[in-house]
């Protein structure tokens, strides 16, 4: 068999070497794009294999052609094809084998030697395609496909030994380019060289030379095409990729700068944390890669909790909500945790992405905020349960009243609340009061004193009172908080105390001064009725009438002082008051229609039982009904009550009369006190004296131009 001699043109061997270190630029460019990327897979996986075959045959055409031979054949367009064919499927098998998400050393292996099988077969086949026959040396070709072999390991163990980051780095992709490309050259060098070519047996008609340039022109100038459109393709495409990329990285960073991340498999064990997971968590990265979530569990959470949350993350859907984990030292955090799950073709989770945000502070001001309203809420209660409350705005208006409030005042919420406390006002303290009231709660000091106010029905209640004003940031009252405590009682007591001082101190006086007085009365008395058995002249026998009267009405003063210094022995008996009461009524229902005054008398119960002196009590109910029908020169109504109340009989006189001023209202009952221009006010002092040795009690309310009422409570006698 005749040899055919080879020479080299090294225009072409450049040119062929410079499309080949592209078209594996773009390759490497294409393929590492593609494990990056989610989008585009199938594209990205096509373009780096046809840019990779289309290479290794544009650089196999060009040596070849770069070889003068004489008796050069014409061109085999059909094999050329099919060496494509075959470059395109080993081309795509090898990559194909490397797409999977783990990558082994022996898979690595497989691709490089189908890398090196199509350069092989790309070779062989573009031999035949110029009908030359093919003689090689064993030993050269082993060692040329282990060098291209070698070429093709080397950049693909560089990327699957590095992390994904890493293989985006600038150097990668030429690096691997050039080692490829040399591989390839070396090797297609080491086999032309090597490999002796001869005619084949089936030689067609001889080409001129024209047809041979032509289509070698044509041949090149569609791969520069091919070529020239993958990389400006893989040029777009990288750069999209990068401005992704570079925006993810952002993303990344501020989320690792932010929250808490944390990336899990399908069954939860854990494969990343950022640098904020390690911190909060007081484990290393180490401790925590391979381990699930149950490693971070506080206990706190059901596991129905947790069932719910992988059933919702599960089905593909975001989970959001608050976990409270646990520390390595044992310490206890609270995590705001949105839960991604990343979902594969068929619709199922492959990974999970938390992303969480410390919000140990704000749970740690919550429960604070929660114990605080809850103190808030037990003295509210307390105070709802003990004292009257009501809250103002700036300038007086009731905002809100507690239940005691509305029960005390006889008012309802809804009638109190927009009103001032002028509502209240009993006219018993002064403008002044007010005056000194509002001047200190204004500047921002607490106010206490007492306060007689005069509810919905009339009827009038002490308050022991304190207002305290609530500052703003100006250091001005925006509102007022007061809390009252109703003192009525205490009132009343003091009152009647005050009373049985003033009594004691007129009972010694009268102890003293009753004898002494009584003994020249009585003689003066004796001879003034003396005189009048002897005298006949009319006008001076007048005059003596009138000193006997006198004599008489001093004497009467006279007896209630000994009434004070030494009371007569009382004859407590139980009684029903209702008898009791009717009967001094039948003796004034005469003067009284006389007057024209009506009298009613009202009881709820037919037997009230209580323990009294009668003849004592009588005394005092016909004082009481005396004086109020003395309060009605002009005619009127006395209503008469009688009813049983908290283990009390609870008499009241009440008149429609001219009623009695604020100021002397205090005074009633104080001996020498007296609103009538011929009485002494012993009478009333002696009647709640009585009262007061029954065990019971007198308090008077009064109204000018309304009438008096008289209260009287003595204890129920229960059998």
């Amino acid at each position: 068999m005749e040899n055919i001699s080879l020479t080299s043109d090294p225009i072409l061997l450049f040119i062929g070497i410079i499309l080949i270190f592209m078209a594996t630029y773009t390759s490497v460019d294409l393929f590492t794009l593609m494990k990056s990327s989610e989008r585009n897979n199938r594209f990205l996986f096509l373009g780096a294999v046809f840019s990779m075959s289309i290479g290794i045959w544009i650089l196999n055409f060009l040596m070849i052609y770069s070889q003068h031979t004489e008796g050069l054949t014409s061109y085999n367009i059909p094999l050329a094809i099919l060496s494509i064919l075959i470059g395109l499927t080993f081309t795509g098998i090898a990559f194909y084998n490397l797409i999977r998400e783990k990558v082994t050393t022996f898979q690595l292996i497989i691709s490089s030697l189908f890398f090196t099988l199509a350069v092989f077969c790309i070779y062989v086949l573009g031999i035949y395609t110029l009908n030359f026959g093919l003689s090689l040396s064993p030993i050269i070709l082993i060692i040329s496909c282990l060098l291209i072999a070698i070429s093709f390991y080397m950049p693909l163990w560089i990327l699957y030994s590095k992390n994904l980051s890493t293989n985006r780095q600038g150097w990668f992709r030429p690096l691997s380019s050039l080692i490829i490309t040399g591989g390839i050259t070396e090797g297609y060098f080491l086999l032309t060289k090597t490999s002796a070519l001869y005619p084949s047996s089936v030689i067609g008609q001889t080409q001129d030379d024209f047809h041979h340039s032509l289509l070698f022109y044509i041949a090149l100038f569609v791969s520069i095409i091919i070529l020239t459109g993958l990389i400006i393709s893989s040029t777009l495409v990288n750069k999209r990729l990068e401005k992704s990329d570079s925006n993810l990285k952002d993303i990344s960073a501020a989320l690792d700068a932010s929250s808490i991340v944390a990336i899990t498999d399908p069954r939860g064990i854990i494969t990343y944390v950022n640098e904020k997971f390690v911190e909060i968590s007081k484990h290393e990265e180490s401790e925590l890669i391979g381990q699930n979530h149950r490693i971070l569990n506080s206990g706190y959470h059901s596991k129905e909790f947790f069932k719910e949350l992988w059933r919702t993350i599960g089905q593909g859907h975001v989970w959001k909500g608050e976990i409270r984990n646990r520390a390595k030292d044992g310490t206890i955090y609270w995590v705001n945790t949105t839960i991604v799950p990343f979902l594969n073709k068929k619709g199922k989770p492959y990974q999970y992405v938390s992303i969480r945000t410390d919000i140990t502070n704000r749970k740690l001001a919550e429960e604070n905020l929660k114990q605080t309203l809850k103190e808030l809420e037990d003295v509210k209660f307390a105070l709802d349960h003990s004292s009257i409350v009501a809250i103002t705005d700036q300038r007086g208006r009731i905002t809100s009243v507690n239940d005691k409030f509305c029960e005390i005042s006889k008012y309802s919420r809804d009638e109190l609340i927009g009103q001032d406390h002028r509502l209240l006002n009993s006219g018993y303290h002064t403008r002044e009061f007010f005056q000194v009231l509002w001047r200190t709660i204004a500047s921002g000091a607490i106010w206490k004193g007492e306060l007689r106010n005069k509810a919905k029905d009339g009827t009038f209640y002490w308050l022991d009172t304190t207002i305290v004003p609530f500052m703003n940031e100006e250091g001005k009252p925006y509102q007022y908080l007061a809390i009252r405590n109703d003192i009525t009682e205490r009132k009343r007591t003091e009152e009647i105390i005050n009373r049985q001082d003033k009594l004691a101190a007129i009972g010694q006086l009268a102890a003293g001064v009753a004898h002494e007085i009584r003994n020249p009365l009585t003689s003066m008395k004796g001879y003034a009725e003396f005189l009048t058995l002897d005298e006949k002249d009319e006008a001076r026998r007048e005059y003596l009438d009138i000193i006997l009267d006198e004599i008489e009405r001093v004497d009467s003063i006279v007896e209630d002082f000994m009434v004070l210094a030494k009371p007569k022995p009382e004859l407590m008996e139980v009684k029903n008051i209702v008898p009791v009461m009717k009967n001094v009524l039948s003796l004034l229902e005469f003067e009284a229609k006389k007057q024209k005054i009506n009298i009613n008398f009202e009881y709820r119960e037919a037997l009230m039982k209580v323990v009294i002196d009668e003849n004592r009590m009588k005394q005092v109910l016909l004082n009481f009904i005396k004086n109020a029908v003395e309060a009605m020169p002009n005619g009127g109504t006395i209503n008469v009550s009688a009813f049983l109340e908290d283990q009390q009989v609870h008499l009241s006189i009440a008149d429609t009369g001219v009623g009695i001023p604020e100021e002397k209202l205090k005074k009633i009952g104080e001996p020498f006190f007296t609103t009538k221009e011929t009485g002494n006010g012993l009478g009333l002092m002696i009647s709640f004296k009585i009262i007061d040795s029954h065990n019971g009690k007198v308090y008077v309310e009064s109204e000018l131009n309304k009438g008096t009422t008289f209260h009287i409570l003595l204890p129920h006698h229960s059998d």
